[in-house]
C-alpha cells in the first residue's frame, strides 16, 4: 500500500506534521509493509500560488500532485486558522484535477489551539473531500494543544482507530474486492421483472 501524507503546517516543528506522522505510523502498524510519502505544503506554497495564477504547475508542485494522485490512501492534516482549514491547504486541493481523488480513502486530521475548533473535520474537511469524490474514513482526528502531553492517551486511541480504518479501507481497495458485492441497477430491475 502506498500512502501519501499532506500536511499544511507552516512552522518547524509543526503540530500538524507531528499529528500526520503519528497517523501514518498507526496506519502502517495496521498494514505492515506500507510505504509513506510526505508532501509538506509549505515547501510548495509559492508554486501553488503561481499555479492558481497561471494554470501551470512547477516541477516541484507536479511531483507533489503526482505523489497524492498515485497513492492508494491519503492522510491530510491542516492547522485551523480563523475557525477553518488553512488557505494553503485549500489552495493545494484547488489545483488538483476535480476527478483525481475519486474513491480514494482519506484520513482527515486537523490541529488547533482549542478543542472548540474540532468540528472543522465534519463541517469543512468532509464536505471538501466529498466534493472531490474521495472516501473519508469514519474517524477523523483533531488534536488541540491540550491533547499533547498529559492528555495523549485519548489522542493516541483516536489515532490508532483512524489509522486502522484507513488501512482497512485501502486494503479493501487494493485487494481487488472493491465492489465485489455490487449488483448493477439494470440487473436488479431485470430480476424484479422476472
Amino acid at each position: 500500500m502506498k500512502l501519501a501524507v499532506v500536511t499544511a503546517g507552516l512552522s518547524v516543528p509543526s503540530s500538524s506534521r507531528l499529528l500526520a506522522d503519528r497517523l501514518a505510523a498507526a496506519t502502517v502498524a495496521a498494514s505492515p509493509g506500507s510505504t509513506v510519502s510526505v508532501v509538506e505544503l509549505r515547501d510548495v506554497a509559492l508554486d501553488v500560488t503561481k499555479n492558481l495564477l497561471t494554470g501551470f504547475p512547477s516541477p516541484a508542485l507536479q511531483a507533489a500532485i503526482s505523489t497524492v494522485v498515485s497513492a492508494d490512501g491519503l492522510i491530510v492534516v491542516t492547522p485551523v486558522f480563523t475557525a477553518g482549514y488553512s488557505g494553503l491547504f485549500k489552495s493545494f486541493f484547488d489545483v488538483l484535477d476535480a476527478d483525481s481523488l475519486v474513491g480514494k480513502p482519506v484520513l482527515l486530521g486537523a490541529t488547533g489551539g482549542t478543542e472548540r475548533h474540532s468540528l472543522v473535520l465534519d463541517y469543512q474537511l468532509r464536505p471538501l473531500f466529498g466534493y472531490l469524490k474521495a472516501d473519508p474514513v469514519a474517524t477523523g482526528v483533531y488534536a488541540a494543544s491540550s491533547d499533547w502531553g498529559s492528555g495523549e492517551g485519548a489522542l493516541q486511541r483516536r489515532i490508532e482507530k483512524a489509522g486502522a480504518e484507513l488501512a482497512s479501507a485501502v486494503d479493501g481497495r487494493v485487494g481487488g474486492d472493491e465492489g465485489a458485492g455490487f449488483v448493477p441497477f439494470a440487473q436488479l430491475l431485470a430480476e424484479v421483472g422476472e
